[in-house]
């Protein structure tokens, strides 16, 4: 059975996404690689959700994970983070024909138990393990957001202005914009929300 994790976990592709998605449920985001330097939308959004759940990085353990895992260091408050580390274990994933630069296993790479060890020696919140209620989340829909006019014609005021009451970044697409409400938000809190403004 998958454990449920409070913290958003960062990451740095598909594969280790993949991965970490087979050994428990949480919200995985990656950075894409070094994609994340440059990504403004993804920044503000990790800040955001860093202040609402934390953060944890499992990045690689070669020098392009560190590179990564210090860029976050330097964007997000230390408070919020959590640094989850994987051993160097020498080796290449079964996807690739040679062993990367290094030599080293990824996240993709490591066994669930491993993954698991990672999170658990960081300080990750494991959830409904000590009596707490599963919640029952709903996913905001496109649905409910063509129903409030934040997508379709003529969408696009309404939606920059719950943009800026959120704080959330103005260039964000329709479907960037209903993954950081579904993070940030029930369907209850943010529909309730909605009919109050």
């Amino acid at each position: 059975m998958k454990r449920r994790v409070r913290e958003v976990i960062v990451v740095e592709g598909r594969y280790d996404k993949n991965a970490l998605s087979q050994v428990v449920e949480a919200t995985i985001l990656e950075t894409g690689g070094f994609g994340i330097f440059k990504d403004k939308e993804k920044a503000a959004l990790l800040r955001r959700l860093g202040a609402e759940r934390g953060i944890i990085v499992l990045t690689d353990s070669d020098g392009a994970g560190f590179v990564i895992r210090n860029h976050l260091k330097s964007i997000l408050p230390p408070a919020q983070l959590k640094q989850a580390y994987i051993p160097d274990v020498p080796g290449k994933e079964r996807r690739k024909r040679a062993p990367g630069k290094e030599g080293k296993l990824g996240v993709e790479g490591m066994s669930p138990q491993v993954l698991l060890t990672a999170l658990e020696r960081c300080g990750a919140t494991f959830l409904g393990e000590e009596g707490e209620a599963r919640e029952d989340r709903r996913p905001i829909t496109k649905a409910d957001l063509m129903d409030l006019g934040l997508i379709g014609a003529e969408s696009r005021a309404r939606r920059e202005a719950l943009l800026r009451k959120l704080s959330l970044p103005l260039h964000m697409t329709p479907n960037a914009m209903l993954e950081a409400l579904n993070l940030l938000y029930t369907r209850a809190e943010f529909l309730g929300e909605e009919e109050n403004s």
